[in-house]
């Protein structure tokens, strides 16, 4: 670890194409911007995400919950209507990035998993598959995923590209009285206390909006590009 901070974002809720838009923007941005960055945020709409090689036709027969968004990340179908959500971007210099992908699978889940330990609530990583319906993330899972008594409660999907690596993640939180601010608190206490991260707050800039604006209006928002095998 260096000692680089790390850019902390709160952007709070948003549409499934503004989502999906500022987590590729972000990306996008890792070259630009050369310091890992955290972002938490919400829906504010009931939606549904997918994974980037899925097939349309066949996710749209899994849920009743629209709309569909393609992320730009892997991964199976995720609801998103009482989740919590969150995105990791690296730039290529950054440890994360050349790390196999098991690797910085099992390090983001047992960083999540810290922040339940402080909240007083056990959980333990997956040691091994459950299979379910193809292609629904959370009705079964798989190896390394997080568990609250044996269920599922947080799943993520990787891309990696030439300007960095971005980890995409939902948690269904226990059914249990917590609130999300909580868990982001949780969150970022667990990165300085296991990992020496040093948080620095970061806002979005102009040419991140304007990307963000931009791919939200002409990618994700558009049926064709979600639709598109």
């Amino acid at each position: 670890m260096t000692n680089d901070p790390w850019l902390l974002l709160q952007s709070g809720q948003g549409d499934s194409a503004f989502n999906m838009a500022l987590d590729e923007a972000l990306l996008e941005a890792m070259p630009r911007l050369g310091k890992p960055a955290l972002r938490f945020y919400g829906w504010s709409e009931k939606a549904a995400s997918f994974g980037y090689f899925q097939k349309y036709a066949e996710v749209e027969r899994m849920t009743l919950l629209r709309p569909l968004v393609r992320r730009p990340s892997a991964g199976g179908l995720v609801p998103h209507d009482a989740d919590w959500t969150y995105s990791l971007a690296f730039p290529t210099s950054h440890e994360w990035y050349s790390l196999p992908a098991i690797e910085s699978y099992r390090r983001v889940h047992e960083w999540i998993q810290a922040a339940f330990t402080r909240l007083d609530i056990g959980t333990e990583l997956a040691p091994s598959c459950r299979k379910a319906e193809a292609g629904q993330c959370f009705a079964g899972y798989e190896k390394l995923d997080l568990l609250w008594r044996g269920q599922k409660i947080a799943g993520a999907a990787q891309r990696r590209r030439r300007d960095g690596l971005l980890i995409q993640g939902s948690v269904q939180p226990p059914p249990l009285s917590l609130a999300s601010e909580d868990w982001h608190k949780a969150m970022r206490d667990a990165a300085v206390s296991e990992r020496s991260v040093r948080w620095a707050k970061f806002e979005l800039d102009k040419p991140l909006s304007t990307r963000t604006q931009e791919l939200a209006r002409q990618k994700y928002s558009q049926a064709a590009y979600n639709r598109k095998r």
